[in-house]
């Protein structure tokens, strides 16, 4: 038995799979987990990897260190999205954070994976009971709370590729919501889907920030389960140095993926990419 994401371009990421755990229909997905057998268990959302067990720090250790680390002082997060924990988990290793908020539009999501998933040590069985010290639950649309919070260090938005549903958190009038909730310095990052596959996207999306923070970059890493290098774009407000990371906060953490002694290497993107992003 095989699960199979397709992705443009007829390009396929597949895993063998023991069986499947869970199929249901929310609101807004399908929802489905397998039992890999060599990548434990994958959590899949409209027929999409969202993550596998073995492996997933690989995509959420880069989507949440460089820009904690890159802040100065990241006190107060929100997190957009997010609802297998694991961004939220990552968030709160950092000692300086003092709030942190995830807002996560689909329940079905933060419940199947507190029960069938666990990557977050139990930190989501807590946040729906409201036991959490310093994170907050809110179920309820990203952009609409976006619209009426503000005073955040870092948003992290871990959202679903950039197409279909989550269009709208690709958009430049997300990204000037986005850049009115944060504080100076501030610092927003985002997934921004696969660097070959969905280049269009990127380019794009890199565009439109570009026309609302004060400084844009991108960088890619590759991540397991998806068609690899994953990209990420990060939009500045105010006085950061995205390209600098603090070491001594980031010898605390002991990472596994992500590296910040070697920060400057995630950087690195094809050639043409490259040239394309900075005609830009």
């Amino acid at each position: 038995m095989e699960f199979i994401e397709w992705y443009p371009r007829g390009y396929g990421v597949a895993f063998r799979v023991k069986r499947k755990i869970l199929e249901e229909q929310s609101q807004y997905q399908k929802i489905e987990v397998y039992e890999t057998e060599g990548f434990g268990k994958l959590l899949a959302l409209d027929g999409t990897v969202q993550l596998v067990t073995e492996g997933e720090k690989s995509y959420h250790e880069p989507l949440v260190h460089p820009v904690m680390l890159a802040h100065p002082n990241p006190r107060r997060i929100l997190v957009i999205g997010g609802g297998d924990g694991g961004t939220l988990r990552e968030v709160l290793r950092h000692e300086e954070v003092e709030e942190a908020i995830m807002v996560e539009i689909d329940k079905k999501v933060i419940e199947v994976s507190a029960e069938y998933i666990g990557i977050d040590e139990g930190l989501l069985k807590k946040l729906m009971k409201g036991e959490c010290e310093r994170a907050k639950l809110i179920i309820g649309d990203g952009v609409e709370f976006l619209k009426q919070n503000k005073g955040f260090d870092v948003i992290i938005v871990d959202s679903t590729d950039p197409v279909g549903p989550a269009e709208m958190l690709f958009s430049e009038e997300f990204y000037r919501m986005a850049y009115e909730a944060l504080n100076s310095p501030g610092i927003y990052v985002t997934q921004a889907g696969s660097v070959y596959l969905f280049t269009d996207e990127l380019t794009g999306a890199y565009k439109r920030m570009k026309r609302v923070f004060d400084n844009v970059y991108y960088y890619s890493f590759p991540v397991i389960g998806y068609a690899s290098p994953w990209a990420f774009l990060v939009g500045v407000k105010g006085d950061v140095d995205f390209e600098e990371v603090d070491i001594d906060r980031a010898k605390r953490l002991k990472l596994e993926y992500y590296d910040p002694e070697n920060h400057k290497s995630l950087f690195q993107m094809p050639k043409y990419i490259r040239e394309e992003l900075q005609r830009l």
